[in-house]
């Protein structure tokens, strides 16, 4: 099992707790808001739609990959397309909550003397907190996916259509060229070596003269000449 596969087994659980912390905050304000006020929070109807969305998706996608093998909801184009729309739905829940926040609470959670509407605030700072988080959650985690799988397209290993099960994200290119060997000693027979035969020339002294006995022009042998002197 990868890091990655870790991780990201790591991220959709913990995406699903926060989708279960904020259809209970939300649920709770909606019971509030209509019993004293008639009316409901935008964010909170928006808030349960994503969580329910998020814990009937995340769980199914991490359940089928373990089962399965190969399966179209745990490819890596279709894990990315719907983790996308879904932290779209949360940055737009966590937007929605700020804002009612800041209408209905302007000055902050002070109502001390009024415990249910100050309890009513801290469950939309917490609304906004935990939607916040599943948002960077899934951007972080999708931003990474979609870096790290184009990285292996570029190096020839296509895994859009596989799951990060079964991903290997730094896997060189198998159209690479091996790495280069380290330079040896030759150990075969080496060629053979053709060496020109070299007569050395001799030489005799004859009455102190030298005479060549080397190889001759001709065939015949050289005399030694001897000077003759001229009678008187």
């Amino acid at each position: 099992m990868g890091v990655f596969h870790i991780a990201r087994i790591i991220v959709l659980a913990l995406l699903v707790v926060f989708s279960l912390i904020v259809v209970g905050l939300s649920g709770h304000l909606i019971s509030l808001t209509e019993e004293y006020y008639a009316f409901y929070f935008v964010f909170c109807a928006l808030g349960i739609a994503t969580a329910v969305l998020t814990i009937f998706t995340v769980p199914v996608m991490l359940v089928v990959d373990v089962v399965r093998r190969g399966a179209f909801t745990s490819m890596i184009i279709v894990e990315l397309v719907w983790l996308s729309v879904l932290w779209v739905f949360w940055v737009a829940t966590a937007a929605e909550a700020v804002s009612a926040g800041n209408i209905s609470f302007p000055s902050g959670c002070v109502y001390e003397k009024y415990a249910t509407v100050n309890g009513a605030c801290r469950e939309i700072q917490a609304v906004e907190a935990f939607s916040f988080l599943a948002f960077f959650v899934l951007l972080g985690y999708t931003i990474v996916l979609l870096v790290f799988t184009c990285i292996a397209a570029s190096r020839g290993n296509s895994l859009w259509l596989k799951s990060v099960k079964d991903s290997t994200f730094l896997a060189p290119s198998p159209t690479a060229p091996p790495p280069p060997q380290p330079m040896g000693h030759y150990q075969g027979t080496p060629a053979g070596q053709y060496q020109v035969p070299v007569q050395q020339p001799q030489y005799t002294g004859v009455s102190g003269q030298h005479q060549y006995t080397g190889s001759p022009a001709s065939s015949h042998p050289q005399q030694p000449y001897h000077p003759q002197t001229s009678a008187v």
